[in-house]
């Protein structure tokens, strides 16, 4: 597997990726995390735009994974309730995390890509996505309280020094 860059030519096969993550996780319990289309085509391209939207390729060149990554500070987790971050360092973010299924290992890929740009990372997620927890356990971060999405949704925060 390798990362790249998303780019225009990709949102089609992106777009699919989200779709059937949504399906997958209405499927397993987890119908209230992206609801309404999300994440939106236009959201998608304003990442493509700042580029900080990647496309995970299998040894095929298929794409299998999506994702964002943003090294800075991430405005919902400035505050956190029911535990405390492990470090105020500087971060990175992993943000709408998805893939396909065809491929073992995405998120895994992920971090490691991640990690290589900056070794403290944050993400979260909806205390509904248990797949999504335990692949976040496996790869080494701990869960260190709750964050509020801009519309005060709650999710579980996570980092990995």
């Amino acid at each position: 597997m390798h990362i790249t860059k998303a780019a225009t030519d990709d949102l089609p096969k992106i777009l699919q990726i989200y779709s059937n993550a949504r399906d997958f996780m209405k499927k397993t319990g987890n119908e209230d995390q992206w609801k309404n289309h999300y994440p939106s085509k236009e959201l998608l391209e304003e990442d493509m735009k700042k580029g900080n939207l990647y496309v995970v390729r299998s040894k095929e060149d298929a794409i299998c994974g999506v994702f964002a990554f943003i090294i800075g500070s991430e405005p919902t987790y400035a505050k956190i309730t029911q535990g405390q971050w492990l470090s105020n360092t500087e971060y990175g973010t992993l943000h709408r995390v998805a893939g396909d299924g065809t491929v073992h290992g995405v998120f895994h890929a992920m971090v490691t890509f991640c990690s290589k740009q900056i070794s403290h990372l944050r993400i979260d997620t909806h205390k509904n996505n248990k797949v999504m927890q335990h692949l976040i356990l496996k790869n080494d971060f701990q869960e260190c309280g709750i964050i509020y999405l801009s519309d005060g949704s709650p999710r579980i925060a996570y980092e990995r020094l």
